[in-house]
C-alpha cells in the first residue's frame, strides 16, 4: 500500500501547478485553491489505491477539487459574486480575458510576481503554488529557516488578498517589469528538479520539463527579449546532461559524466540560442550562464574544456551579478587554470558557510592539495548540509577514497 500511496502522491505533485493555476483562475482565491487541492489529494489517496490511477488523473483532480471548492463556498454560505461565478463556470470556462498570456500557469506566475510583493515573496509563493515545492524545499533553496519561509509564504498570500491583486494577465506594458521575477522563479524550479533539495528522487524530471515548457511559452510571448532566450538556452544545455547526472544512485560530476549520454538535440538548440543572444549583444545574467554551459557542452571531453573562456565569462557575469555564489563557481573554474590553492584562497573569503556546495568545493580543493584530514572534515560538513541522496552518496564515496590513501 505504501508504494501505491507514493504513486498517488507523485501524480499529485506532477499535476499540482496545473491544478492550483486552474483553481485560482476559476475561483480567484489562493486559499480556496490550496484547500480544495488538498482535499482532492485526500480523495485520491482514498480511491486510487483500490480503483487505480484514472486515465486522466489531472482532469480527475481538477473536477474533484472544483467540486470541493464549491462545497466549501456553499458551507460558508457565501452567496456573493464569487459563489455565483463558481456555479456558472463549472465547465471551467475562464472568466478573465486571456490577454497576452494564454497559459493558466504563466498567468499565475505573473500574478505572483506583482510589484506589490517583495522579490523574495514573489519567488517563494510561486515556487509553492506552481512548482508544488514544500516550504522546507523552498527554505533550502533560499538558505533560510523553514519557519522564516513559512512566514514569508503566508505574508505573501495575505498581501495579495489585502492589496486585492487580481488573478489576471498583466497588460503588455506591465510584462517587462515583472519579467525578472518570473525568470528567477523558472530558474529555481528547474534547479529544484535538477538537484532536489529534499530526500527522495535526487532528480525530478517533472520539474525540469515544466520549467522548460513554461520558458518556451514565455519565449513565444517575448521573442525579442534576450534574457528569456538566455534562460531557455541555459535550461536546455543543462537538461541535455540530466541522463548522465546520476549513476548507480550517485551524483556524477561534470568531469566524470559519459558525454555520449548527453542529448545532442537539446545541446544544438541551446547553442543556437546562445548565438542568437550574442548577435543581439544585450548581455544579461542568464545569457552569460548559458554561454558558460555552451563552452562545457562544446568540449568532447572534460580535458578539452576551454577553462580560460569559462573564467572570462564568469568575469563578465560577476560584473552583472556580483553574488557570492557566482564568485564560488568562478573560483572552481579558476582552480583549473591557476591551481587549487589560488581557488581555495578565493573560496575561503566567501560568506557561504551555510551553503553545501561551498563545503563540497572546499573539500575537493583540500583533497587535491593533499590536506587529507581537513578534506575529511569538510566532506563531513558537505554531507551533513545536503539532503539529496545522490549527492550524499557521491560525497561519501569521495570521502571514503581519502581513507585508503
Amino acid at each position: 500500500m505504501h508504494g501505491e500511496t507514493a504513486a498517488v502522491e507523485q501524480v499529485f505533485r506532477q499535476e499540482y501547478g496545473r491544478l492550483i493555476a486552474s483553481l485560482v483562475r476559476r475561483f480567484g482565491d489562493i486559499d480556496i485553491a490550496e484547500e480544495a487541492a488538498g482535499e482532492a489529494l485526500v480523495a485520491a489517496l482514498e480511491k486510487w489505491p483500490e480503483s487505480g490511477v484514472p486515465p486522466n488523473p489531472g482532469g480527475w483532480l481538477t473536477i474533484t477539487a472544483g467540486n470541493r471548492a464549491i462545497d466549501r463556498i456553499r458551507r460558508e454560505k457565501q452567496r456573493d459574486a464569487k459563489h455565483q461565478a463558481a456555479l456558472m463556470h463549472q465547465d471551467d470556462t475562464p472568466h478573465e480575458p486571456t490577454g497576452p498570456v494564454e497559459d493558466d500557469r504563466l498567468r499565475l506566475l505573473f500574478t505572483c510576481c506583482h510589484p506589490a510583493l517583495a522579490p523574495e515573496a514573489r519567488i517563494a509563493l510561486t515556487l509553492r503554488l506552481l512548482g508544488g515545492l514544500t516550504v522546507a524545499e523552498i527554505a533550502q533553496a533560499f538558505l533560510v529557516s523553514e519557519t522564516t519561509m513559512a512566514q514569508r509564504v503566508t505574508r505573501a498570500k495575505k498581501k495579495i488578498a489585502a492589496a486585492k491583486v487580481p488573478f489576471r494577465v498583466p497588460e503588455a506594458a506591465d510584462v517587462p517589469e515583472r519579467l525578472g521575477g518570473v525568470l528567477t522563479v523558472l530558474f529555481l524550479i528547474f534547479n529544484e528538479g535538477y538537484l532536489a533539495t529534499s530526500d527522495g528522487d535526487p532528480v525530478r524530471a517533472d520539474l525540469t520539463r515544466e520549467a522548460i515548457r513554461l520558458t518556451r511559452v514565455l519565449r513565444q510571448l517575448l521573442p525579442e527579449e534576450p534574457e528569456v532566450a538566455g534562460l531557455l538556452g541555459l535550461l536546455l544545455l543543462t537538461e541535455a546532461r540530466r541522463e548522465a547526472r546520476v549513476r548507480n544512485g550517485q551524483l556524477v560530476p561534470l568531469d566524470e559524466q559519459d558525454r555520449a549520454g548527453w542529448d545532442r538535440g537539446l545541446i544544438a538548440e541551446g547553442h543556437d540560442l546562445v548565438r542568437e543572444c550574442l548577435a543581439i549583444n544585450r548581455p544579461g545574467r542568464y545569457q552569460m550562464l548559458a554561454a558558460i554551459n555552451a563552452v562545457h557542452t562544446d568540449a568532447p571531453n572534460a580535458s578539452d574544456t576551454d577553462w580560460s573562456q569559462v573564467v572570462a565569462l564568469y568575469d563578465q557575469l560577476t560584473r552583472l551579478d556580483p553574488s557570492p555564489i557566482v564568485a564560488l563557481n568562478r573560483a572552481v573554474a579558476v582552480a583549473e587554470l591557476d591551481g587549487p590553492q589560488v581557488a581555495l584562497t578565493l573560496i575561503d573569503r566567501l560568506p557561504l558557510t551555510g551553503y553545501h556546495p561551498w563545503h563540497a568545493a572546499r573539500a575537493d580543493l583540500l583533497r587535491r592539495l593533499g590536506r587529507t584530514a581537513e578534506a575529511k572534515r569538510t566532506y563531513d560538513a558537505a554531507i551533513a548540509a545536503t539532503h539529496n541522496s545522490a549527492e550524499r552518496a557521491y560525497l561519501s564515496r569521495k570521502r571514503g577514497e581519502l581513507l585508503v590513501r
